[in-house]
């Protein structure tokens, strides 16, 4: 019976081009899609902006680009510029270096955005805080922020979490001591408490509950702050309790109004007022 030939000497040897072909093939498609996403108008991300969130005044490329007006439930939101960056898409998720600015005040972060919210991180900028009575400022309030978060995370009509610092110096109301200036003051959130977990999911989404906690604290001034910040992203309403008390060299206006609230409320052993305030950011 004849020996069966050997299957490796049978086998004709395939063409060494061949094995690179197709790698080549996919990377030339990859660059000719690349290049075909680049001429695409910067006004097309708003089939993918959700119901919340409206944009027009478009100029440059969905690359780079920039929306001269943001709106947010019908607010005014300011403008904002970005450069995608490319890779994020491969995971269904977008990426983008943002530059947003509202009046006079500015901000910078990296930005990914998936189907249900956004992760920001390195969140830096400030400005003057009256420019934000659009967005929740109350009307009256004064003075000049500095914003510095290595991370905030939200859906697309309310904050969830963060974690860093907001600092507002010169702060100021109309109806407090007659507009006179009550110092500076630090919004603390040393921690992102938007889930259970106290993390927000890779592709922009925040956890559950929706809960955040910040320490405000005064940083000199004629007014001492010591409270704590009880926010719920879910119901958009938050509480404020602490302690408030005057330095020496509080004006006499402010004086006079916290003499009047210590009637309502009474002061401890060391003369501070007890507070206790709802809010909400917007309806």
């Amino acid at each position: 019976m004849p020996a069966s030939r050997s299957a490796s000497r049978d086998a004709k040897p395939v063409p060494r081009s061949r094995n690179y072909i197709w790698p080549v093939v996919l990377v030339g498609l990859a660059a000719l899609l690349a290049v075909i996403i680049a001429a695409l108008p910067a006004s097309i991300i708003t089939h993918f902006l959700p119901p919340p969130l409206h944009a027009e005044d478009f100029s440059g490329s969905i690359w780079h680009g920039s929306a001269g007006k943001i709106s947010v439930d019908s607010r005014d939101a300011g403008a904002l510029e970005w450069r995608l960056h490319p890779a994020a898409l491969l995971g269904l998720n977008a990426s983008a270096d943002l530059h947003w600015v509202k009046v006079g005040f500015v901000i910078d972060a990296a930005v990914t955005i998936g189907r249900l919210g956004f992760v920001a991180h390195a969140v830096k900028g400030g400005g003057p805080i009256e420019d934000l009575h659009d967005l929740g400022v109350a009307a009256g309030w004064r003075g000049v922020a500095d914003v510095n978060f290595s991370e905030l995370h939200g859906d697309f009509t309310k904050p969830l979490g963060a974690v860093g610092d907001l600092h507002v110096s010169n702060l100021a109301s109309a109806q407090i001591a007659d507009g006179a200036d009550l110092g500076s003051y630090d919004l603390r959130m040393p921690g992102g408490t938007a889930g259970s977990d106290g993390t927000a999911g890779s592709d922009g989404t925040a956890g559950s509950d929706g809960n955040v906690t910040a320490q405000l604290v005064d940083t000199g001034g004629p007014l001492e702050v010591q409270t704590l910040i009880r926010y719920s992203a879910n119901e958009r309403t938050g509480t404020l309790s602490g302690t408030l008390r005057e330095r020496p060299d509080a004006p006499t206006a402010l004086r006079n109004q916290l003499d009047n609230l210590s009637q309502l409320r009474g002061r401890d052993s060391q003369g501070r007022i007890p507070v206790d305030l709802e809010f909400r950011l917007w309806p």
